[in-house]
């Protein structure tokens, strides 16, 4: 970020304000604020945060317009066709792309701190079975401070590197484990002679009763749903890890903010909000009539998985793992899915449409995945669980980044407040 010469001038009942501005390496250019209260005494108004720059960044750049997402530089694309999650996750931690020997060495310290202490099992034991696994991944995270005292000190580097590795290697563990508990089969130990995308298949769908061999095809889906996921940029969780930060808060309990925040419908939910979209359309035969209500304005019926807030183009993501999903099912099939069938005419209907062309409403990433995880069984309850751990990564490097940063103080938005003015009490018997 550096300071220009431009500024900008506010003129506010008869007097004049300079507002200094500054330019990023790519991106539009930003006012600085911060002095405006204390000069002119108004705050500025912009509920959702939309037009705010809450903090500056180097870790990842989005251009809605352009479909363009970067991570440290790198094109999503690019890092999902040619890379994996866990150089994915160095390069978001750490600003480059590993040496092999960096690589090997991240790899064997995330892969041993996989397993969770045994004592987390009987925490488990405490949710009902019926529990949804968010639930009990926001509390199990969030007792991870109970469990890990020596790495809960933000202000020592090691610790707080500790942590990092920790989260990273422990939320599939968890993740798995909420889903076991939640069908009534017992825990799965994580396995080091696996990578992490098929550890993680493994842990939730072998039983310790026969073998069970995770197909490369799936572990390659599962591992680009991971990367796709890993971060993106200033959102609704992000922000939550980032808040929850501000006030010295252990790790721990930030990321579990970010997966309460990741909970909720309108964030997390989309991929499941897409598979509910297809059991609602049911078979084939009704899309037409789907169709026809997506394009009407005055019906309620939205067609999710199609278009995105951020994204005005095609959303990069959604290429690569459209290419996932189909050697998906191809390997599986879709005969015995009605949910599949309507989901791989939708997307041909779809993409055929010229109203969907104008609109530039092509499927999203929330859609393949959607597809991918009903693919491979998991039911919709676990779509946001896989969400969180992949965007675990993404947490840690902005929150690693916030406690780092010199300028780092306490959140604290101001209101625009149009409740009651200053009255006085009235006793009980009088009102």
């Amino acid at each position: 970020m550096t300071e220009t010469q431009k500024t900008a001038k506010l003129s506010l009942n008869g007097q004049d304000y300079e507002l200094p501005i500054f330019s990023p390496t790519i991106g539009p250019d930003v006012l600085d604020i911060r002095k405006l209260y204390g000069q002119a005494g108004v705050f500025t108004y912009d509920p959702g945060f939309t037009s705010t720059a809450s903090c500056d960044s180097t870790i990842t750049f989005i251009d809605g317009a352009k479909g363009e997402l970067l991570h440290r530089g790198y094109p999503i694309d690019q890092l999902a066709s040619q890379s994996h999650y866990l150089e994915v996750c160095y390069l978001l931690l750490y600003g480059e792309l590993p040496t092999a020997a960096q690589l090997e060495d991240f790899e064997a310290r995330v892969t041993r701190h996989t397993m969770v202490h045994e004592q987390m099992h009987n925490f488990f034991r405490g949710f009902r079975r019926d529990a949804h696994p968010m639930a009990t991944m926001v509390g199990v995270v969030g007792a991870m401070s109970a469990f890990y005292h020596d790495s809960t000190d933000i202000a020592d580097p090691w610790q707080r590197e500790v942590a990092s590795i920790r989260l990273i290697a422990k939320l599939p563990t968890i993740a798995a484990m909420a889903y076991k508990y939640s069908i009534g089969q017992p825990f799965v130990y994580p396995r080091n002679d696996l990578d992490y995308a098929a550890n993680f298949v493994h842990m939730c769908f072998s039983v310790p009763a026969e073998e069970y061999n995770v197909n490369p095809i799936l572990s390659r889906a599962m591992d680009r749903i991971f990367t796709l996921h890993a971060d993106h940029e200033q959102n609704a969780s992000t922000s939550t890890v980032r808040l929850a930060s501000s006030s010295g808060a252990n790790p721990f309990a930030c990321i579990a903010a970010g997966i309460a925040c990741l909970w909720g419908p309108a964030h997390g939910g989309a991929n499941q909000a897409c598979l509910e979209m297809l059991k609602e359309i049911g078979s084939v035969d009704r899309i037409p009539e789907f169709i026809a209500r997506a394009k009407d304005k005055n019906d309620p019926f939205r067609l999710m998985g199609f278009g995105h807030r951020v994204y005005k183009n095609t959303d990069p993501r959604a290429t690569v793992l459209k290419q996932s999903a189909d050697e998906v099912l191809e390997l599986l099939g879709v005969e015995d899915n009605p949910l599949l069938q309507v989901a791989k005419e939708l997307e041909q209907t779809a993409l055929n449409d010229p109203y969907f062309k104008e609109k530039k409403l092509f499927p999203n990433v929330d859609f393949y995945s959607g597809i991918i995880l009903e693919a491979m069984g998991f039911p919709t309850s676990m779509f946001t669980p896989i969400f969180a751990l992949s965007r675990t990564v993404g947490w840690i490097s902005q929150w690693k980044e916030m406690i780092a940063d010199p300028q780092n103080k306490i959140g604290r938005p101001r209101q625009l407040y149009l409740g009651q003015t200053g009255r006085d009490y009235v006793d009980i018997e009088n009102r």
